[in-house]
């Protein structure tokens, strides 16, 4: 009985965190599929941007993430207050100091009905890890 549950807890954490990597590679097959017009970045950028955003899918913090048009990585944060969102952008630009971590804003949610919705939206709202970095 311990090793059924065990084992159950255990499908349930992988499908919740390939779930949420599945919009990493939905935003990514829209990309280059060129679903989403002339891309901004070379096709190489976007298969690194992939990586970034399938391990930025598994930080605590995270319930979604998405690849953008314009090269930042979206996420729909678990926790939304001062603390986890520091939390988790301090923890990204460790990883990847040359990205851009754009939080979805409530105002932005309720826009994600589909893929191309959400690949749109800009990141030049949110400062990338290279400028925060360099103002530590």
């Amino acid at each position: 009985m311990m090793k059924q549950l065990v084992l159950i807890a255990a499908f349930l954490t992988l499908a919740t965190h390939m779930a949420r990597a599945d919009n990493c590679g939905k935003s990514r097959e829209y990309l280059l599929g060129g679903l989403g017009g002339d891309l901004e970045r070379s096709p190489q950028s976007y298969e690194g941007l992939f990586k970034i955003c399938h391990a930025t899918a598994s930080m605590a913090n995270v319930k979604d993430a998405y690849i953008l048009k314009d090269g930042g990585i979206a996420v729909v944060a678990k926790q939304d207050n001062v603390a986890a969102t520091a939390a988790t952008l301090s923890q990204f630009c460790d990883a990847y100091p040359r990205a851009t971590l754009h939080f979805l804003t409530r105002k932005e949610l309720p826009q994600i009905k589909s893929i191309a919705s959400v690949v749109k939206i800009s990141s030049t709202s949110s400062t990338s890890c290279q400028k925060i970095k360099s103002t530590l």
